[in-house]
C-alpha cells in the first residue's frame, strides 16, 4: 500500500470536507452567527449530527494523512515530531466529535464532562496546530524535495501563532464579564482554522503528486 497517495488522497478530503461543513452548515443554521459563535456550537440542536459526523470523518481522514506524511519523510529532523503532532491533532479532532459542548456561556462549574472533555481536546488541537507548522518549516527549509512549500509553512504558522495569540488574550470565559473580543469568537477561530486546513491542504495535494512522480 501507498501510504502516500492515500495520506495524500485523505489529507485533502479532510481538510475541504471540515471547513465546507461548517461553512455551509453556518450560512444555512438559523439564528446561528458564524463572526461570534464556535464552529462546535452547530454540533447542538436537531441538525447537530452533520457537524459531529464533521469532525469524526474528518479526523479519521486527517490521521491518514499523518501516517502518509511519516512514510514521506523517513528520517531527519521532523521526522518523528511532525507525523505525531499531526496525529495527536487529528485524534483530538475526531473524539471531540461526540463530544458535544454546552452553551458558549456556560460557566466552568457548571459544564458537563462531555464539554469539558470537547474544550480539552480542542485546547490541544489549537495549541498544536501553530507548533506543527513551525516543527515542519524547520524541516522544510533544509529539505531540497520541500523547500518549495517552506514559504506556505512559513505563512501558516505566523497566521495560527496570531491567532492563538489572539484567542488566548481576547475573548473572557463565564464568570468574566464579555469584552470586546467575545463579539468575534467565531471569526477568531476561523483565522486558525481556514489558514491551518488550507495548508494541510496544499501539504497533501503536494504528498500525493510526490508519490504519483515515484510511481
Amino acid at each position: 500500500m501507498d501510504w502516500r497517495r492515500l495520506g495524500g488522497l485523505a489529507g485533502m478530503a479532510g481538510a475541504l470536507l471540515f471547513v465546507t461543513v461548517f461553512m455551509v452548515e453556518g450560512f444555512l443554521r438559523p439564528g446561528y452567527d458564524p463572526v461570534s459563535m464556535f464552529v462546535s456550537e452547530l454540533s447542538r440542536g436537531p441538525r447537530g449530527g452533520i457537524q459531529i459526523a464533521s469532525f469524526v470523518v474528518s479526523g479519521a481522514l486527517l490521521l491518514l494523512f499523518a501516517r502518509g506524511v511519516a512514510a514521506e519523510l523517513k528520517a531527519g529532523r521532523a521526522s518523528r515530531a511532525g507525523p505525531i503532532l499531526l496525529a495527536i491533532i487529528s485524534i483530538s479532532l475526531l473524539v471531540s466529535g461526540p463530544l458535544v459542548m454546552d452553551p458558549a456561556a456556560t460557566p466552568r462549574e457548571l459544564m458537563t464532562l462531555n464539554s469539558r472533555l470537547h474544550w480539552a481536546f480542542g485546547a490541544l488541537v489549537f495549541s498544536l496546530a501553530p507548533v506543527s507548522c513551525w516543527v515542519f518549516w524547520f524541516r522544510f527549509r533544509r529539505d531540497p524535495d520541500w523547500q518549495g512549500f517552506q514559504g506556505w509553512t512559513l505563512l501558516a504558522a505566523m497566521a495560527t501563532t496570531v491567532a492563538v495569540v489572539l484567542f488566548s488574550a481576547g475573548p473572557t470565559r463565564p464568570p468574566a464579564a464579555p469584552n470586546d473580543f467575545n463579539a468575534y469568537t467565531g471569526l477568531i477561530q476561523r483565522s486558525l482554522l481556514v489558514p491551518y486546513l488550507i495548508w494541510i491542504f496544499a501539504f497533501a495535494w503536494r504528498l500525493r503528486r510526490r508519490a504519483g512522480r515515484a510511481a
